[in-house]
């Protein structure tokens, strides 16, 4: 398709990230920003689907490891708020004096999420005795219920997910899927017997991780977060940040070690079997809208957006071509459309009175993996024209369309997977000192064991940020990029969103 048709359509140029990717999500009908108010986008029913195909496979994620789906009320009353921020309050103090969280009073001022959340006051035109809030995560509204479903060793570990909304008052600078007020979310909570057994969700939800990016094809990084940037409710936080494709990371997921901190506030306690009780251990793993965001930044061109097929709403359109002039070609149509049902691909047959290229140049901007192209000649050689969105056209044999056509979608998914690993090539770079940490579009891979302090000036003196430390050590000792002590431990320095 000529350039000027693409500017016509209003595509700008990829290489301009910050003009394409909010003009692609609503040109690529994903959702409309239109709604009055700001960072609370309408869902077109394309990009739902997408979002639906992502949730699809964070649910078999969640049937393979245990996990059972709840769902829970939307509002949570004001002191579970009041509840949870002297929680927070106390275990940031005690971090931040560097002693157990026993030794000090619970009578900090409240913090954490109360200057974000959205209230609910009144009721008609009645003042509510306890006000509420729209949830911003569901801690509070869980860990309420856990310990009236948690009596013994028996009852552990607790596993369970949610998908719903949350709302946080955002007041920086909104951006489809990932900057918004209303968020689609994944969390996942969990109680287990111990800090052992905690440790090991945790090792299971990098395992989840590390397939639902494989299948969506994102490029990543995963990093014990920074004492500073750790959540102040755990004791450890692993984040989870894609590699954009302007360098900058984006953070779509969490994981949460909160050993027994939330269950002594909350009283979730189980009888063990020596018939003690003791305190459950916890863990939260969340991820939001943002994999749909980094799909769209990760994967789509100058032309639109390139869906992986494992999470594509449409699989493979089917266009006949000059259908006028023979019964067949709507035959062939049909019969192949059938057929790719019949073993689970997802497909869409487009035949609206326009122009062959007018289709091809709109499933184009929808990132459709396949398109089956079938004319009067194609039916007299029995094949279906084959163009894959990531580039390459070849006629397949409609005889075995079937195996034809998994094959195809196997090497689309594969090509996506090799551009996302060559762009994680291309982008981290190990940096040996300060001077290095210069390059516009880079992540940098640095040797760092230094203390806070060393921190910031690493922070203030690159204009990047910490990341954490990276789960795999270097092999080797390194001399640290700020203090020159030998260390193994791997960091990255980077912009984010």
């Amino acid at each position: 398709m000529a350039n000027h048709d693409k500017a016509k359509r209003g595509i700008p140029p990829k290489a301009d990230f910050n003009a394409w990717y909010p003009a692609i999500v609503e040109i690529a009908d994903l959702v409309d920003k239109r709604y009055p108010i700001k960072g609370m986008d309408v869902w077109r029913p394309y990009g739902w689907r997408a979002m639906k195909r992502i949730d699809a496979l964070t649910h078999a994620e969640m049937e393979r490891t245990g996990h059972d789906e709840v769902h829970f009320p939307l509002l949570i009353p004001e002191d579970l708020l009041e509840k949870e921020n002297r929680l927070v309050a106390l275990l940031k103090a005690a971090r931040e004096a560097g002693v157990d969280p026993s030794e000090l009073r619970m009578d900090e001022e409240p913090a954490g999420f109360k200057k974000e959340v959205y209230w609910v006051k009144h009721a008609g035109e009645s003042d509510l005795d306890v006000p509420m809030f729209l949830r911003p995560t569901s801690e509070t509204a869980m860990y309420t219920m856990f310990p009236l479903w948690v009596r013994s060793h028996a009852d552990l570990p607790l596993k369970t997910y949610q998908i719903v909304n949350t709302f946080r008052y955002e007041t920086k600078q909104t951006r489809s899927f990932i900057r918004v007020r209303e968020i689609h979310f994944f969390e996942a909570h969990t109680a287990h017997v111990d800090e052992e057994d905690a440790t090991r969700q945790i090792e299971e939800d990098l395992e989840i991780v590390a397939n639902i990016m494989n299948d969506l094809g994102l490029p990543y990084i995963a990093s014990r977060r920074p004492v500073w940037d750790t959540f102040p409710g755990a004791w450890y936080t692993i984040g989870i940040d894609v590699i954009m494709p302007n360098g900058r990371t984006l953070q779509v997921a969490s994981c949460h070690h909160y050993r027994d901190q939330w269950a002594q506030a909350f009283d979730l306690t189980y009888e063990a079997e020596d018939r003690t009780t003791k305190h459950c251990h916890q863990t939260t793993y969340g991820m939001s809208e943002r994999l749909l965001g980094a799909v769209v930044g990760m994967h789509g061109d100058d032309a639109g957006l390139i869906m992986p097929p494992s999470m594509a709403p449409i699989q493979v359109v089917l266009i006949p071509v000059a259908a006028h002039k023979t019964e067949a070609v709507m035959e062939t149509i049909h019969e192949v459309n059938n057929r790719l049902k019949a073993i689970g691909i997802r497909t869409h047959v487009d035949d609206r009175d326009i122009r062959p290229g007018q289709k091809y140049y709109d499933w184009e901007i929808k990132g459709v993996p396949l398109r089956l192209d079938i004319g009067p000649r194609d039916v007299e050689n029995g094949n279906a024209f084959a163009a894959r969105r990531t580039g390459g056209k070849h006629p397949l044999p409609i005889s075995d369309i079937e195996s034809y056509v998994r094959s195809e979608l196997t090497e689309i998914q594969a090509t996506l997977l090799k551009a996302s690993e060559e762009h994680r090539t291309s982008i981290v770079r190990f940096a040996n000192n300060l001077s290095e940490l210069d390059s516009e579009g880079a992540i940098f891979e640095v040797a760092f064991c230094g203390t806070d302090a060393d921190a910031e000036v690493l922070e203030k003196s690159s204009g990047l940020t910490l990341l954490g430390e990276a789960l795999e050590p270097f092999a080797e000792p390194k001399p640290c990029i700020v203090s020159g002590e030998m260390t193994t431990t791997r960091q990255h320095l980077a912009r984010m969103y």
